[in-house]
């Protein structure tokens, strides 16, 4: 016999319904730019780094600063509102702001199309509160082996 949820189902939250928004907003975007996509890509995440609250901010120009140096083949732009970066129009990895979702701390992110493959297991997320060298070089190293 079946028994009924006492939690429930809530759905999205406010944070995730806005994100999904912007995500539509930005490939309208993108779709409209055609060729200059790359281009204005690039200053669509800078002016969205722009925006976010002071400590966000910081690791977001130097998480984009690393990766500008480290990856400079690889695209920037927005997804889901959040600064990434992609290869042939795949996000390779992406920062996601404490402020985004009202978290402890940021994010930097790797998707399928990092090429971080190590085993059968691997971590695809990192939990960001700062950055000193040793991390930055960490994040660099990150980068250029998901960059390819």
């Amino acid at each position: 016999m079946a028994t009924k949820s006492t939690t429930g189902y809530e759905g999205f939250t406010e944070e995730e319904r806005a994100a999904m928004k912007e995500h539509a907003q930005e490939l309208k975007k993108t779709a409209r730019r055609g060729s200059k996509a790359k281009a204005d890509g690039e200053a669509d995440v800078l002016a969205k780094i722009a925006e976010f609250p002071e400590g966000d901010r910081e690791l977001a120009e130097r998480i984009h600063a690393i990766v500008k140096e480290n990856a400079p083949h690889l695209t920037s732009k927005l997804w889901y509102g959040q600064p990434a970066y992609a290869r042939d129009g795949k996000v390779v990895c992406f920062f996601q702001p404490s402020s985004k979702f009202t978290t402890r701390y940021s994010t930097l992110g790797f998707n399928d199309a990092a090429s971080l493959d190590d085993g059968v297991m691997w971590p695809s997320a990192y939990a960001l509160t700062g950055l000193d060298a040793g991390t930055e070089e960490r994040i660099a190293e990150l980068v250029r082996r998901a960059a390819g």
